[in-house]
């Protein structure tokens, strides 16, 4: 056997390992173990974080998914792509960013998805930021009490649940009772009063027809410049529906935190519970009541309480949540219902009878309540509809009674009889929303007597008659009164007036 030297072989190995070609970097992948109905189960990413971005290699392209079970041997991702695509031994790569969208202006006027893609057919949309999909929402110091009105031209809201910049009002009530009506109003009267307020409109599972319809008419009202749309369609994955109301939010909050108010609304909110039940199911995590998992309630928890007035220190800026809750033959004290009643501000209830009755928007005046905008109520509307909600909850009451006897005492008879006033006054037809002016006028004609001689059924054309003569006579005076302050003697005399003449002209005989 030759004998070998130490320094020879010490030479060589030095040789060696410097012609050795070693890759760059160390990268950590797993492999897809199994896959089915937008979900994929993953090994080998035991460093994935909750939430983060992932990109499933596939021979068809890149499929991304998110990453939401975090287990010892393997995670559960949500595909937001089609799961046809993925399949058991594809690579997974971590993509060392959680869930963002993009934000900024330059999303205005234009219908999006869930993820910032357009859907609208234009062209791609170039951000210079981007929001995280998931974030903390603002601690109690860095809020302010809700001060500041948002009108929302329905006079039945303004004047008896008055909302408030920053505010939480959750719209609730069955199918087809007008939920969505109030909301698109809410949003043209922000463009017609010119208030600067930006729309955000959140379609959860919604039909795209229904969909193409909203949007066609805010194009019809030139309200689409300042509104977002973020659309998610039935046919959609469940994950697209799950982030849809947490990716607009972050657009929101995009303009809050820039000193300005936004408006976000979520239509609705029992669609997107339904598809995180889809979600969790899929994934087995422990179902509980009405197969809910058991943060349901922290679902949307965590997404209304990133609504807010900020601080002076933050900026002073605000995002205001309308979200829809749809509830089944009437009950709001459903699961769903009850956790989100207990998340907002106030509920504004549509009741099926009332919506067949013809009375629209058909607001539930025992049932709705504000808990925060009676301080953001504008004192104009304020000094004249102090009563209007406990008078139309008596007459509803007395409504009832009187269909079992017709022997009613006079007193009885007059506060129905007003009260049918004050309901008719309070139908409004959809995409006219009132100013504040019309409101005053209108609310206070009725409640002092200036229409009693009117009948009910007449109403709505005496109310026409005493705005139109205001409109065009004193418009300067009325101009005034929409700043929202409280109405000078000398304008109630205006408007007293105003009534009163067109009162004459349908008197019943």
């Amino acid at each position: 056997m030759p004998d070998i030297s130490v320094a020879e072989l010490s030479k060589d190995l030095r040789n060696a390992i410097a012609g050795l070609e070693t890759s760059e970097g160390l990268e950590k992948v797993g492999i897809v173990v199994r896959v089915g109905d937008g979900v994929a189960w993953v090994c080998g990413l035991r460093d994935a974080s909750y939430n983060e971005m992932l990109q499933i290699e596939t021979p068809s392209g890149v499929v991304e998914a998110f990453a939401l079970n975090l287990m010892e041997d393997e995670i559960g991702a949500v595909l937001l792509g089609s799961d046809s695509l993925v399949s058991a031994g594809n690579t997974v790569r971590l993509r060392g960013a959680v869930l963002s969208v993009p934000v900024g202006p330059e999303l205005l006027g234009r219908v999006v998805d869930p993820l910032g893609r357009p859907l609208d057919g234009g062209a791609p949309i170039k951000t210079k930021q981007t929001g995280l999909v998931e974030r903390e929402a603002v601690g109690v110091m860095g809020r302010k009490s809700v001060h500041e009105p948002l009108m929302t031209g329905i006079v039945a809201i303004d004047s008896m649940f008055p909302i408030g910049r920053g505010q939480r009002e959750l719209i609730i009530g069955d199918r087809q009772t007008g939920k969505t009506a109030l909301t698109i109003d809410t949003m043209i009267n922000q463009a017609k009063q010119n208030t600067g307020v930006v729309n955000i409109y959140v379609a959860i599972g919604q039909k795209s027809s229904k969909i193409a319809r909203l949007i066609e008419r805010l194009k019809k009202e030139d309200v689409m410049k300042q509104t977002i749309v973020v659309a998610t369609s039935p046919s959609d994955p469940a994950s697209l529906l799950y982030i849809a109301p947490y990716a607009a939010t972050a657009m929101g909050e995009y303009f809050r935190d820039n000193n300005q108010h936004a408006l976000i609304i979520y239509d609705d909110l029992t669609k997107h519970a339904v598809a995180y039940r889809q979600m969790s199911l899929l994934l087995r995590r422990p179902p509980g009541r009405e197969a809910y998992p058991g943060d349901v309630f922290y679902l949307h928890s965590r997404l209304l309480e990133r609504s807010a007035k900020l601080s002076e220190a933050l900026g002073g800026g605000s995002l205001t949540a309308l979200p829809i809750i749809e509830t089944q033959a009437g009950d709001i004290s459903a699961y769903i219902p009850t956790n989100v009643i207990s998340i907002t501000d106030g509920q504004i209830f549509l009741e099926t009878d009332l919506f067949y009755q013809g009375i629209r928007p058909a607001i539930s005046a025992g049932l709705s309540v504000s808990r925060v905008g009676g301080a953001a109520q504008t004192k104009a509307v304020k000094s004249v509809s102090g009563n209007l909600k406990l008078g139309l909850s008596q007459f509803r009451e007395l409504a009832s009674f009187a269909q079992f006897g017709s022997d009613l005492d006079e007193s009885t008879r007059n506060q129905i009889e007003r009260g049918q006033r004050l309901t008719e006054l309070l139908k409004q037809s959809q995409y006219q929303p009132a100013s504040i002016w019309e409101q005053v006028a209108s609310i206070y004609a009725v409640t002092n007597g200036l229409f009693d001689k009117v009948s009910s059924r007449k109403i709505k054309d005496v109310q026409a008659a005493m705005l139109s003569h205001l409109s065009a006579e004193r418009s300067k005076e009325m101009a005034e009164i929409n700043k929202g302050d409280k109405p000078t003697e000398e304008q109630l005399k205006i408007i007293k007036k105003a009534a009163t003449h067109a009162a004459k002209g349908f008197e019943e005989a």
